[in-house]
């Protein structure tokens, strides 16, 4: 009988027992009582966000590619083209031969006859008159500029070049000078282009669509002489 009593009194303490883990009668665990929203650490529900939507980045513009380059004027500044400078002058696809004002005309060589010697000296507007020159021998006739002159033919034959006395009014012999790409450079007149041909020689004629063919590089050789033609 004893025994039955002590069973008894041990089920009424494990009884008060879980009373107390419930929470006070309540009838809920205790667990499940306290998995109400628990605010987070930032103050914020613990539940699922909403995701965000991405930031546009701002578009970057590329800006367009320049069209390509073609022989431009050359600044008077560019000492082979300031008036202050004697200058041999080589066409870039002869290996050969120089250009020389020889007998009047203009040709190339491959000798030392003739003038030799140019001074491209600007006359404003980004022309210049190319002004020749014999050998430096101390002889009045060298240093006597001939210059440039277009010559159109009265036979519808090519323009050729000839040696006139220096005029900056005439635009025959006033020629534009553009850079044409490494070193080389496009000599024309009134749009018609220094060319060779093999039948003819140096001539000018104007390009239309076809391309150019011959450009040329001006070779320092020293100071203008005193001098330079006035």
């Amino acid at each position: 009988m004893m025994k039955m009593k002590w069973v008894a009194g041990v089920a009424v303490l494990a009884c008060a027992g879980a009373l107390v883990a419930c929470g006070g009668g309540s009838g809920q665990p205790a667990d499940a009582a306290s998995a109400t929203a628990t605010p987070s650490a930032t103050g914020s529900p613990s539940g699922p966000v909403a995701p965000t939507s991405p930031v546009a980045s701002p578009a970057t513009t590329v800006p367009p590619s320049p069209p390509a380059a073609k022989p431009s004027p050359t600044a008077g500044t560019t000492p082979v083209l300031s008036g202050k400078r004697e200058v041999t002058i080589v066409r870039v696809q002869s290996t050969e031969s120089g250009v020389s004002l020889d007998g009047g005309e203009l040709v190339e060589v491959d000798d030392d006859s003739g003038r030799q010697l140019f001074v491209p000296t600007p006359a404003g507007a980004g022309k210049y008159l190319i002004k020749s020159y014999g050998k430096r021998d101390n002889h009045p006739a060298s240093d006597d500029p001939a210059c440039w002159q277009v010559v159109n033919p009265t036979n519808g034959g090519s323009l050729t070049v000839e040696g006139a006395a220096c005029n900056s009014r005439k635009p025959a012999q006033l020629f534009t000078i553009a850079s044409a790409g490494k070193g080389a450079y496009a000599i024309s007149n009134n749009s018609a282009f220094l060319q060779f041909s093999p039948s003819r020689g140096l001539i000018l004629e104007e390009l239309g669509d076809a391309p150019l063919l011959s450009t040329f590089r001006l070779v320092d050789n020293g100071p203008a002489r005193t001098p330079a033609g006035g």
